[in-house]
């Protein structure tokens, strides 16, 4: 029954609690359809009647909400130096804490056998039993080929695909997606209002990713791998990219090359409280810039700007109804918010940028962690029978 009303359940993720005239609207369901729906979704102990909503006139509606502890979904963010790991249950709530973990991607032949012990201990250390678990859902950088199950920059499997050698070593279905595109999921799902519909989400990190949202649908491109906002071709400097071209604007405004002028500047004798550090990092320079260190905050805002370089193309091409700064990097907020928004208004056709809202995610760094839980969301339909949602003891 829990197969026949995956919109169902899907509505009440998002939504955490409807009536079933909000679920009707939400999947464009008739009210007898969702009526009975829920009723059956009710029986299997799956759903919940919580509470009478009030109402001007007529009757009050019943809402609805799923059973946190009938299902979990482990959601694990990697980027290319660091992985984090929780368990979501049904009501989208973090159960413990967030694991972190240094993983190094590039170069590491050990990474996909890392990243394994620890999907295992944490199930393991969870004490819940395995049936409990509906999915893994794991969101990294890379060229992300969802449809086959294969990340075509790190993580290869031998012999097989990726999601089939790790779903093996786990005991549960494996779900993967591009971080970038999976955290435009969850700023879609979960954030702010102006990112449903026509929103281009920017993943400031170590690269800078790009998800489209374009008529409340995720854009991928033909072959999936559309957002490869990090490698614009912008500057003439020479500097090497990760992606072996040259001058991409990852080289001159990603978290690495922050990191890269933040050093050199010291060694140049720049003033600035990173000097108390020995080696200066990514989250160093953030946090100075939070507490008002000049030369961090320039180094920061300097970046900000070749980003809106970047994105005065994708409003000339998309137009938008908003830009949402999330990843990693949003913590930094508005600091990044002044230059971009100046760089937008000096390369932009005025009128393009009049009616684009450019705003910091809500989410924060639990961006990419929401997004692998709207992974497997996004998914139910294709877990089989036997790793459905159980019923609680």
């Amino acid at each position: 029954m829990f197969f026949k009303n995956i919109d169902l359940i899907k509505a009440l993720y998002y939504s955490k609690t409807a009536s079933l005239n909000d679920l009707s609207i939400d999947t464009g369901r008739s009210i007898p359809y969702v009526t009975k729906g829920v009723a059956d979704l009710v029986k299997l102990n799956i759903v919940k009647e919580i509470g009478i909503r009030t109402s001007s006139g007529g009757r009050k509606p019943a809402t609805y909400s799923l059973i946190a502890d009938t299902g979990f979904i482990i959601s694990v963010a990697m980027n290319q130096f660091v992985t984090r790991i929780v368990i979501v249950n049904m009501n989208n709530e973090f159960v413990g804490d967030v694991q972190e973990f240094e993983l190094k991607l590039n170069d590491n032949n050990n990474a996909i056998h890392s990243l394994i012990a620890h999907i295992n201990a944490t199930v393991i250390k969870s004490g819940l039993p395995q049936d409990k678990f509906l999915a893994v859902g794991i969101t990294m950088p890379g060229f992300i080929d969802a449809f086959q199950g294969n990340n075509l920059s790190f993580l290869q499997s031998p012999d097989e695909t990726l999601v089939t050698y790790i779903a093996k070593q786990v005991e549960l279905p494996v779900f993967i997606e591009n971080d970038s595109t999976s955290i435009a999921l969850a700023e879609q799902k979960f954030g702010l209002p102006i990112a449903r519909s026509n929103s281009m989400i920017i993943n400031l990190g170590w690269g800078i990713g790009l998800g489209m949202i374009i008529n409340k649908e995720i854009f991928k491109g033909h072959s999936g791998f559309a957002g490869e906002f990090s490698h614009l071709p912008l500057h003439k400097n020479g500097k090497l990219c990760s992606c072996g071209k040259q001058g991409c604007l990852e080289t001159e405004a990603s978290l690495l090359a922050i990191e890269a002028k933040a050093t050199e500047g010291l060694k140049q004798g720049e003033v600035s409280s990173l000097v108390k550090y020995d080696t200066v990092s990514a989250d160093n320079i953030i946090d100075e810039a939070l507490k008002g260190d000049a030369f961090a905050v320039k180094i920061i805002s300097e970046a900000a700007y070749f980003i809106g370089q970047g994105l005065a193309i994708l409003l000339h091409l998309m137009n938008p109804e908003s830009i949402i700064l999330s990843g990693k990097g949003s913590v930094i907020g508005k600091l990044w918010l002044s230059p971009i928004q100046q760089a937008m208004n000096e390369h932009c056709i005025p009128h393009l940028t009049t009616y684009t809202q450019l705003a910091v995610s809500n989410l924060g760094n639990d961006a990419q962690l929401l997004g692998g839980v709207t992974t497997v969301i996004e998914n139910l339909y294709k877990l089989s029978p036997q790793v459905s949602i159980s019923e609680p003891a």
